[in-house]
């Protein structure tokens, strides 16, 4: 199972890191052992001073695929997630200033949380609001429609790279909004006005 990440999908996060907007999606992936499930605690690592939330809407693969046209890449996903993508920004500002990977900052163990999965079936993919709050407040919220790249493009994209298999995941970028977390906060994650997600952070 692997699993994928889309950075700079929103314009506003972009912006707000500083980021040129892409022109392609900017992909990258986190190995199986940052999966978080079950609503388990999530522990802020002791090489960071500055981890912070990224609530996306996540797709999982329900096709195999390879070299999917954009116009067909719907038919490879059925259901829609919600997960957090947890960046130690202090570390990831220090390996881009060097050039480096980010993987260190962002595949570290627990960085993917991941919540409850729903049907697509008669949803529109384009019009998805979601949402993130920290300890009772509203932090993040987002729509699938401000997506500079859609998850059909997203599905492509990868697939041209990647053979996708059955279960795989693709975190599918942050609105703006992202901030720290530290320990005793608690955080939950909604798909318009359904809970998808919620944990604890120590």
């Amino acid at each position: 199972m692997k699993i994928f990440c889309i950075g700079r999908n929103y314009g506003a996060h972009a912006k707000e890191l500083g980021n040129a907007v892409p022109e392609n999606p900017v992909v990258f992936a986190k190995p199986d052992t940052a999966l978080l499930k079950n609503g388990e605690s999530f522990y802020v690592p002791d090489f960071s001073n500055d981890v912070h939330h990224e609530v996306e809407l996540v797709i999982k693969i329900s096709k195999v695929g390879k070299n999917i046209q954009e116009k067909f890449a719907r038919n490879y996903f059925s259901e829609i997630g919600l997960g957090v993508d947890f960046t130690a920004r202090d570390l990831q500002t220090e390996l881009k200033t060097k050039g480096l990977p980010w993987e260190l900052a962002k595949g570290f163990d627990g960085s993917a949380p991941i919540g409850e999965f729903m049907s697509i079936e008669g949803v529109n993919i384009h019009d998805i609001s979601f949402s993130l709050h920290k300890n009772g407040e509203l932090v993040q919220t987002g729509n699938s429609a401000d997506m500079i790249f859609s998850m059909e493009k997203i599905v492509s994209f990868i697939s041209s790279y990647f053979t996708l298999k059955v279960g795989d995941l693709i975190y599918t970028g942050t609105p703006a909004g992202v901030g720290k977390v530290v320990a005793g906060d608690k955080l939950e994650g909604f798909i318009g006005n359904k809970s998808m997600l919620a944990f604890e952070v120590k």
